[in-house]
């Protein structure tokens, strides 16, 4: 075999994996056979259209595992009618056999490589029968052969569709957790820091001060600890070796910046240039640098996104809350909301952000008008 084909066969099922069954597919295998008879009833120059009624009400099942054994499927179907086919002289004249175009379409929209190359070996074939046992015009070759070939095309496309958009997804998840990563570098190489200082004066003063000792080793405890708070608070991030130079990471307090329109291009805030408010209320100073970090990534993605998508929007207000129970991030704009409200990538790595951290975030049109973004971390996810 040459090398793309090699590639093709040992390709893998399309990922992400199919759903089993959804309601659709209930509703065809309800449908079709009604279909099947009410067209055999009323084309009565059909040759043996009773025979390929029953034959075609039989397959209708296949259509239950066309996701799960596409090929298979695609076997048993196109294998019955050749068979059925060279029986009788000739191909069934139904409209209704068109729902094996289903099964042609699933196989190349979530079969492997293997599937996929016998699939087209299966079509040439049926195609061959056609012409070799049916009377099959130069016109009626040309429009079933289209009629595959789109098929085909429209399963490929799809499956190279889907396959993007999660090769995306997991990009942007794997930026997210390269950020967390650095924003950790930062704050835990501070603590360790201090650590090794406050060690080695402790080491130097236990001889001749004992009580400066304790007092250091009692600062090294309470770095450990909050080393430690941090390290838990993103344990599940993971890094690549190749990632970008480790570089500190804005917080909390650098969320002030975003109200003189930093976090956009100039072209943008021209553009739109709806006005930024930012209020931050409680104790900042007991967030940690990760969790300031994260805060101020999600608000800087929120007023990015309403300065860009919020058509009409003149005003943006941003406000973080500390109190006891944890952190909160609002952010909501007076604009008109685009008019589709599928989450985007940026709205996606909020999300991840949120999630490895412990917390959550949702984003959508708020009830009075305008889009709102709802963070929250709480106290509890800081830690563990």
């Amino acid at each position: 075999m040459t090398s793309p084909v090699r590639s093709l066969w040992d390709a893998p099922a399309a990922s992400p994996p199919p759903p089993r069954r959804v309601w659709r597919d209930w509703v065809l295998v309800t449908v079709i056979p009604p279909l099947v008879l009410l067209e055999a009833a009323l084309r009565t120059e059909v040759a043996w259209r009773w025979l390929w009624a029953v034959v075609l009400i039989a397959l209708v099942p296949t259509l239950l595992w066309r996701r799960t054994r596409p090929l298979l499927m695609l076997v048993i179907a196109f294998g019955t009618g050749a068979v059925v086919a060279v029986a009788t002289g000739g191909d069934p004249q139904f409209v209704s056999t068109a729902y094996m175009l289903l099964l042609v379409y699933a196989a190349f929209r979530w079969g492997d490589g293997r599937a996929r190359i016998a699939g087209a070996a299966l079509l040439a074939a049926s195609t061959t029968l056609s012409l070799a046992f049916g009377p099959m015009t130069p016109t009626d070759l040309i429009g079933g052969t289209a009629v595959l070939v789109a098929t085909v095309s429209l399963g490929a496309g799809l499956r190279w569709r889907a396959a993007s958009r999660a090769r995306e997804l997991d990009r942007v998840k794997l930026d997210e957790r390269e950020q967390l990563a650095r924003d950790l570098h930062d704050t835990v190489a501070h603590h360790v820091s201090a650590i090794a200082i406050q060690a080695q004066a402790g080491t130097a003063l236990a001889p001749t001060d004992p009580a400066a000792a304790a007092a250091a080793l009692r600062t090294i405890e309470g770095e450990a600890s909050r080393t430690l708070a941090e390290m838990r608070s993103i344990v599940r991030v993971l890094r690549r070796a190749d990632a970008a130079e480790l570089a500190p990471g804005p917080g909390l307090g650098d969320l002030g910046a975003l109200a003189s329109g930093d976090s956009t291009g100039a072209a943008d805030a021209a553009a739109r240039a709806p006005h930024v408010d930012v209020h931050l209320t409680g104790d900042l100073a007991s967030v940690p640098p990760t969790i300031g970090a994260a805060v101020y990534r999600m608000a800087q993605e929120s007023v990015t996104n309403a300065r860009r998508h919020a058509r009409g929007a003149t005003r943006v207000e941003v406000l973080v809350r500390v109190d006891d129970a944890g952190i909160r991030l609002d952010v909501h704009d007076d604009g008109d909301a685009a008019a589709s409200a599928s989450p985007g990538f940026g709205i996606v790595g909020m999300v991840e952000r949120a999630t490895l951290l412990g917390g959550t975030c949702t984003a959508g049109p708020a009830p009075d008008g305008g889009w709102t973004v709802v963070a929250a971390l709480p106290r509890s996810g800081w830690s563990t």
